[in-house]
């Protein structure tokens, strides 16, 4: 199989460039070059948001292309109408979060969307940037174009400092402010796992939407967070506390605390949906811990300053923040608070 890869040199695109190496397939990534191609590829240089910016694409064949663009979906548009008369199977990495808000509990892919068009040339609404990248991706390849809905994505070479920003805190040390409820559902799924089971299904000719994230069971808040703890082998304690506490000093589910939602509607909407179809449809997902671990290794290697996209809010919780909610959770003498 010979493989373009629009992207490919951070998080999800690398993802898919390794495992498509791995499968001694030929890999092709198509971008603007602002990172050194990963070893092994042939490199095209381009800039889907530029005039011209697709010469690059204007001859090949390929069998399946991925696109992981969330910005305009008129670029996706482009690409995919130049490519769809030379390319056998379009991958779209989308997102969950093109389903129309609340999504409840349970929800499949049938689930109503967000409105959008691929014509759409602005990126400040992400649902509806992705869901425009889907109909861009439909209208271009019809019934050989598969939407991988992905959820909470983790791993190595993670851009958005979720899964670092934890490993990090936690390898400083001392009493962790860890966010309850402790046994929490947080279906997600590895980068590698997400790139493994799309370019298998996109082989096997599969099509339209599929919810790629772990079945229930495979994490939850403890799961990941004294997975954080083990491997960094540090003397961090973690600190359970409840949505209350936490939420009244003004903490921002999300992004102040990385991966952590309260229960509720907005919880439901983004951890809850049924992902039956894509279990039954091949999608194997490694142990979180071996994510965690892997992505603590990756950090390692980089000197613990990992990348961040530069689209992207900055993560993690004010230190006097945390210190303050810790000094709220000890009992009466300074004692350690009881763990769950």
């Amino acid at each position: 199989m010979k493989v373009l890869i629009l992207g490919g040199s951070e998080f999800v695109g690398r993802a898919f460039v390794e495992e498509a190496l791995s499968l001694g397939w030929p890999v092709t990534v198509f971008n603007r070059g602002t990172h050194p191609p990963p070893p092994g590829v042939t490199a095209l240089r381009g800039d889907r948001s530029a005039p011209g910016g697709l010469a690059a694409l204007e001859h090949g064949e390929w069998d399946i292309v991925v696109d992981t663009w969330s910005w305009a979906p008129s670029a996706v548009r482009d690409t995919a109408r130049l490519l769809a008369g030379r390319a056998g199977h379009y991958v779209y990495v989308s997102s969950r979060s093109v389903y129309a808000y609340p999504a409840p509990a349970g929800a499949t892919e049938d689930a109503p969307v967000v409105e959008s068009t691929p014509d759409r040339a602005d990126a400040d609404d992400y649902a509806a940037t992705k869901r425009g990248g889907e109909l861009a991706a439909l209208g271009a390849f019809g019934d050989r174009a598969l939407l991988a809905r992905a959820g909470l994505v983790l791993g190595p070479y993670e851009n958005i400092g979720r899964l670092p920003w934890w490993l990090l805190r936690v390898a400083r040390g001392g009493p962790v402010l860890a966010p309850g409820p402790a046994d929490a559902e947080r279906p997600l799924v590895d980068a590698r796992d997400l790139a493994a089971w799309s370019l298998a299904a996109a082989a096997r000719g599969l099509a339209g939407p599929y919810d790629v994230v772990s079945p229930p069971g495979h994490a939850t808040m403890r799961t990941l967070l004294e997975a954080c703890v083990k491997v960094t082998g540090s003397d961090a304690e973690l600190w359970w506390a409840g949505p209350e506490p936490i939420l009244a000093a003004g903490v921002q589910p999300w992004t102040d605390l990385p991966i952590w939602l309260p229960p509720g509607e907005l919880d439901d909407h983004i951890y809850s949906g049924d992902v039956s179809k894509a279990v039954a449809a091949g999608l194997r997902c490694r142990p979180a811990e071996q994510t965690v671990a892997d992505t603590w290794a990756w950090l390692r290697r980089i000197g613990g300053e990992p990348p961040m996209r530069p689209d992207r809010p900055s993560v993690g919780l004010d230190p006097a923040v945390e210190a303050a909610l810790l000094e709220g959770l000890r009992p009466h003498g300074g004692g350690r608070p009881v763990r769950p």
